[in-house]
């Protein structure tokens, strides 16, 4: 009996592919659920193969949404659920959209019986194996391997805090819903204690005070969210503490750098025209629980850090056993292939922030990594890649927001700023929501926080 067990789960984990075991018990089983996708034909009457794809971001959301469902089962994995639309992130810090708003739920793309999604990390690949290690994103930290007969690998990247002293400990990030959460709820913390009694005016004026590391629009446009806010709620809200409330912006160079020079100076003029907006011109050397220290040797007390500075890849790519550059970064070929990839005609790709091409490195955008996506939708339609043509890039121009109703818009064909500039950046964002949901929800929010403010709810 007992070698009967065994030759039927060696049938088993042949046939599904996926195998489970936890952490706690190293008891292994198999999934009887996957046990269709052996048997799932395209509409030709040969097999469907077994696309798997990580991560939930702009370039592996946006494979799934356009690949060809004849042509593959596919399988998901990423330790979150959702999309997240990220241009609009920084409103969602100071209540002028909410969170869901701004989410989509994955298994919305039109998930089908034998398509599967794993609430988990990827940890490992083995490409001779073509098989991908995962760890579910829950209490029981479950370890299980999926086979894939193509692998699409976009996790993304991290920030980058350049080994900063104290960045990781006490900086707030802003890259996922849980960070504008925090934010959030740090923000209005700050509010409400500084009208505690028994306080220093120092003590109040160090919770008040906000500051942002780096310049680049995700940076300009909290700050610009922080400058609303404060011009518009806490002025209502909190008389007491509108005066004492500061924004301070630290930038090494200039702000807006991928930006034209013209709108990098105008975006400046209306930062510095503002009396509680700081800009300065500045590197941070450390980050401790109640301050910042700068280069120049200044010592900035301060009740929040929002750190935005770069990317810096995870862990999953950086160990990854194929050809990377420095920093991390998986090297692929114009047409996204790994480099590393052992199968000549297209099993491995990658794209996105966690991707470099060699022959032509792209900006870390989600324009980028939105069109890199659609490309390689198209592209997995052949079995043989090696005669496509490579992916090209043409930016289609780029937005942000700086407060106050107004904007920097920096298209191919022309640039502007100011109020016409907000429109043009709401209404372009507004068409880019991917659904119907989304596109309803987010401008019901502009419309609420116009007309009754934001909700200063702590959560």
């Amino acid at each position: 009996m007992h070698a009967y067990q065994q030759r039927g789960y060696s049938l088993l984990s042949h046939l599904t592919g996926v195998q489970i075991w936890t952490q706690k018990t190293h008891a292994r089983a198999f999934s009887w659920s996957s046990l269709t996708n052996v048997f799932s034909k395209g509409t030709d009457g040969k097999p469907r193969k077994r696309l798997v794809i990580l991560g939930t971001g702009w370039g592996s959301y946006s494979v799934l949404q356009n690949v060809n469902r004849k042509l593959y089962d596919i399988t998901v994995i990423s330790p979150r659920n959702h999309f997240l639309f990220t241009p609009l992130l920084a409103s969602t810090t100071v209540g002028t959209l909410e969170f869901r708003s701004i989410i989509d739920p994955v298994r919305n793309a039109g998930f089908r019986e034998n398509d599967d999604f794993f609430l988990s990390y990827a940890t490992k690949v083995d490409f001779a194996q073509k098989m991908v290690e995962m760890r579910s994103n829950d209490e029981a930290k479950t370890i299980a391997r999926v086979s894939y007969d193509r692998l699409v690998i976009g996790v993304g990247a991290l920030t980058n805090t350049f080994h900063v002293p104290g960045a990781d400990q006490h900086a707030f990030f802003l890259k996922e819903i849980q960070d504008a959460r925090s934010i959030r709820n740090q923000i209005l913390s700050n509010f409400e204690s500084a009208l505690q009694p028994g306080l220093t005016q120092d003590e109040r004026e160090r919770l008040l005070h906000f500051v942002i590391v780096g310049g680049g629009p995700t940076g300009v446009e909290f700050g610009a969210e922080v400058y609303d806010f404060v011009r518009t709620d806490v002025a209502r809200l909190y008389p007491k503490d509108v005066k004492m409330t500061k924004v301070t912006l630290v930038e090494a160079q200039h702000i807006l750098q991928s930006f034209d020079k013209n709108l990098q100076s105008y975006a400046e003029k209306k930062i510095k025209e503002r009396s509680n907006f700081n800009l300065i011109q500045d590197s941070v050397i450390e980050v401790t629980k109640r301050s910042v220290r700068l280069k120049s040797g200044q010592v900035i007390p301060c009740g929040l850090v929002v750190w935005s500075t770069g990317l810096a890849p995870r862990d999953f790519t950086r160990e990854m056993n194929a050809q990377k550059t420095k920093q991390g970064q998986l090297l692929v070929s114009k047409r996204l292939q790994l480099i590393s990839d052992p199968d000549p005609k297209g099993s491995v790709f990658s794209l996105g922030d966690c991707a470099y091409i060699p022959e032509g490195p792209l900006p870390c955008t989600a324009q980028v990594a939105e069109r890199e996506g659609r490309y390689l939708a198209k592209l997995l339609n052949n079995d043989d890649i090696r005669h496509s043509e490579p992916f090209t890039f043409k930016s289609m121009g780029m937005l942000a927001y700086v407060g106050g109703y107004k904007a920097v818009t920096d298209m191919p064909e022309f640039k502007i700023h100011g109020v016409t500039s907000w429109v043009l950046w709401r209404s372009a964002y507004l068409t880019r929501l991917g659904s119907l949901r989304l596109r309803l929800q987010v401008p019901f929010d502009w419309f609420k926080t116009f007309f009754f403010g934001r909700d200063t709810s702590k959560l």
